[in-house]
């Protein structure tokens, strides 16, 4: 699919940008590391950082291995609590992030986000090569990634958040354009909508006074699993506790209109309105502690596989704001009683089995008369979500904590569940499902959540694609297959 010349401002700066993203870290490095050992003092850590004009210092080992960094940041956090003669090792942050010099610098870029640090460090067989900073990945600060973040976090109100929406679709569509994989593109787009999502909730929660409640906002389906693309309408739920023993009833008539609010602001923001009402204002997905409990219980008593597979996006629950120590407290007691419910996870396998590849019998493809969209595959119902759906099965039979489907099927693979050589192949195939469903939704003229924007018509697509389409299909097949003999449907 080839794409026009960029024609604005906006798309070649962008594209400049990608481009540089695109490029090895090794490629950024300008100069040495500023760098001081393990036994050095805070006062020669910060006149070292002082003579090179920089705003962090690495601390090394013996063979070069960084151990830790020490920042500008860091200084106001460490004084006047320690001395300057205090060894740096008391004020350094351990364990700082770093990635091998030859990673490409979007991947840089997506631990910065993620993490939210301004430095990443450049390793070379697990030494020290230099320090890449968030002004060296965002030069284009204005309207590149790292000034879109910082716009995000400083936004006042939903108009400024729906326009910063509108240019994360539009960064978004030239990432797709100038190839960026597909595990890191959807990654990419999922923490800038988080960022969205999360400051939203902050704006809304400001205009609704309550006490003595802590809270999560959940994201489910494929916000929760860090799998978003283009078109993707709202799932979502709260969950709450009373610090003050109130009943769950009085508490939730005080967060419903909250949550109203926040899935309106959502809706303005291009995420529309789930039609199947999984949003945070249902009040049965505005739950306390103790009902999503029996909630989910309920879920996992239940024999009808329409249910389940209703039920399914819920089990795939994310932290976005609030407390997320709720969150990952209800994720691990749902690990705990998921794994000793072999019915449960025998029927969520026949229900992960009810979408088969679209490939005929001699290796064709099977394609359906939809409206509007003669003769196409739909790559999400087809493609997509049987690795989901057989990645969920995997994660939650072995209590993984992971929800992103690739983490999950990297995981199983580590504990021995998937044979880790049919793992990497699994995980090209469904990248590849997934850059085709993107690289079509690109081409779109609006980014709505509904069926065509899901569906391509195979006959268009050029003879390599058609083949390794039917190869992905291929593999799905036998990843169906295996989930099929390991509880034996």
């Amino acid at each position: 699919m080839s794409r026009p010349a960029p024609d604005s401002v906006l798309e070649r700066r962008l594209v400049a940008e990608q481009q540089t993203l695109a490029q090895p870290l090794r490629s950024l490095l300008r100069q040495a590391p500023v760098v001081c050992t393990e036994g050095e003092t805070l006062r020669t850590a910060l006149q070292r950082m002082h003579d090179a004009q920089v705003g962090a210092i690495v601390v090394v080992d013996g063979r070069g291995r960084p151990s830790g960094i020490f920042t500008e940041r860091d200084l106001l956090r460490a004084m006047p609590q320690a001395p300057l003669e205090a060894p740096i090792t008391e004020v350094m942050v351990r364990e700082p992030m770093s990635l091998p010099d030859h990673t490409p610098s979007y991947e840089a870029a997506l631990m910065m986000m993620e993490h939210r640090i301004r430095h990443v460090l450049v390793t070379e067989d697990e030494r020290l090569v230099g320090v890449v900073s968030e002004r060296d990945l965002f030069s284009l600060q204005r309207l590149g990634l790292g000034e879109l973040t910082m716009e995000i976090r400083l936004a006042r109100d939903i108009d400024k958040l729906a326009a910063l929406a509108g240019r994360v679709r539009t960064l978004t569509r030239t990432l797709v354009e100038e190839g960026v994989a597909a595990e890191r593109l959807t990654l990419f787009v999922s923490v800038l909508n988080d960022r969205i999502s999360e400051r939203i909730v902050e704006l809304v929660r400001k205009r609704h006074a309550w006490e003595r409640i802590g809270w999560c906002w959940l994201a489910f389906g494929s916000e929760g699993r860090l799998e978003q693309t283009f078109a993707t309408d709202q799932d979502n739920g709260l969950l709450f506790v009373a610090h003050d023993g109130a009943p769950a009833a009085s508490v939730r008539k005080q967060l419903l209109p909250f949550a109203r609010e926040v899935n309106e602001a959502l809706d303005a923001c291009g995420f529309p309105l789930c039609k199947g009402n999984v949003m945070a204002s249902n009040p049965e997905l505005c739950l306390s502690v103790d009902e999503w409990q029996a909630k989910l219980s309920g879920w996992l008593d239940n024999s009808d596989p329409k249910a389940l597979l209703d039920a399914a996006i819920v089990f795939d629950f994310r932290a976005i704001s609030g407390d997320a120590r709720l969150a990952a407290d209800l994720r691990q007691w749902f690990l705990g009683v998921t794994r000793r419910r072999p019915n449960f996870l025998r029927l969520l396998a026949e229900t992960a089995l009810q979408a088969r590849p679209p490939l005929a019998r001699f290796k064709d493809f099977v394609t359906e008369d939809a409206p509007g969209a003669p003769g196409t595959i739909n790559l999400k119902m087809y493609g997509v979500r049987p690795f989901v759906d057989a990645a969920r099965v995997y994660s939650l039979a072995n209590a993984l904590p992971q929800t992103n489907t690739a983490d999950r099927l990297r995981a199983a693979g580590g504990a021995g569940k998937l044979p880790a050589a049919e793992v990497e192949s699994m995980l090209a195939a469904f990248f590849l499902l997934q850059r085709i469903r993107l690289e079509h939704q690109s081409t779109l003229q609006s980014f709505a959540a509904n069926d065509v924007a899901n569906r391509i018509d195979p006959g268009r697509l050029n003879e390599l694609d058609r083949r390794t389409l039917k190869e992905a299909f291929r593999i799905l097949r036998e990843l169906q297959s295996r989930l099929a003999m390991d509880y034996q449907l």
